[in-house]
């Protein structure tokens, strides 16, 4: 393929990742989930209604489940409401499209790329989707809501009323989802690297100690406070995945010695 046809396949496989993200927003922006009652089993049904839509929703149960009660949400701007929804429609939309994406992604890639390693990223798409998806679910229900408590803990002290503008709170939950989503990747490209020959699995033992410190100081860097404490939510988890990408790494390098031998 010549540049110009490596160019207009991206444009292509791009436009296909694009669209998948776009149809997924657009019905989250568009519809309502609505309950009912099968056997005893609480169901949803999707209704069009672009107001009350499933972002909405999800805005209420993050508001509900996330902020303390003494807590109130605001917006002090035309719009803002809006926004924080599609900003919360299009990850969804993202978090859906992934195996779109990453069969994209993995298509263009291909022909520069030998088939054990094509094998190898076609082995942990899956994994890591649903690592992403753990990250994610860890962060919204473990770190988020203890961050935010501990921090309005000092407005409840001085007896104050506190009020957060949706556009602060749904950028501040979002990053914190997606920084864990990302970071849960690590035992997977730990493994792609070692799986791949690029990276000796006994560079991970011997660097064990310089990867601790790096995820400490990147704790310490993304919380937004200086106790100490909140820190280790981010890198506890990273220090356990950092382990399990490591066992990971040296069972696949003793198992492919063992099919040598």
């Amino acid at each position: 393929m010549t540049i110009s046809q490596h160019l207009d396949d991206l444009r292509k496989r791009v436009f296909r990742s694009v669209l998948a993200i776009g149809a997924i927003s657009f019905f989250i922006l568009s519809c309502h989930l609505t309950p009912f009652m099968y056997n005893g089993i609480k169901l949803y049904y999707p209704t069009f209604s672009p107001f009350d839509n499933m972002a909405a929703q999800v805005t209420v149960s993050m508001k509900h489940h996330l902020l303390p009660s003494t807590v109130q949400l605001i917006q002090t701007a035309p719009g803002q409401a809006f926004f924080s929804q599609f900003y919360i429609a299009v990850l969804l939309g993202m978090a859906f499209a992934m195996p779109i994406i990453v069969r994209e992604f993995v298509g263009f890639l291909a022909p520069a790329l030998h088939r054990k390693e094509i094998q190898i990223i076609r082995n942990i798409t899956i994994p890591a989707i649903v690592l992403f998806t753990v990250g994610g679910l860890f962060s919204y229900f473990f770190v988020t809501p203890y961050i935010l408590d501990f921090l309005y803990k000092y407005g409840q002290s001085a007896e104050l009323l506190t009020f957060l503008n949706i556009m602060d709170f749904i950028t501040f939950v979002l990053q914190f989802i997606l920084a864990f989503g990302v970071s849960f990747q690590l035992p997977l490209i730990m493994y792609a690297l070692t799986a791949s020959g690029l990276i000796d699995p006994k560079f991970w033992r011997n660097n064990i100690r310089y990867a601790i410190i790096a995820m400490v100081i990147l704790g310490a860097a993304i919380t937004p406070d200086g106790s100490g404490v909140t820190m280790w939510f981010v890198a506890g988890p990273m220090i356990v995945l950092y382990l399990i990408g490591m066992a990971v790494s040296e069972k696949q390098s003793k198992n492919i010695a063992t099919l040598k031998s």
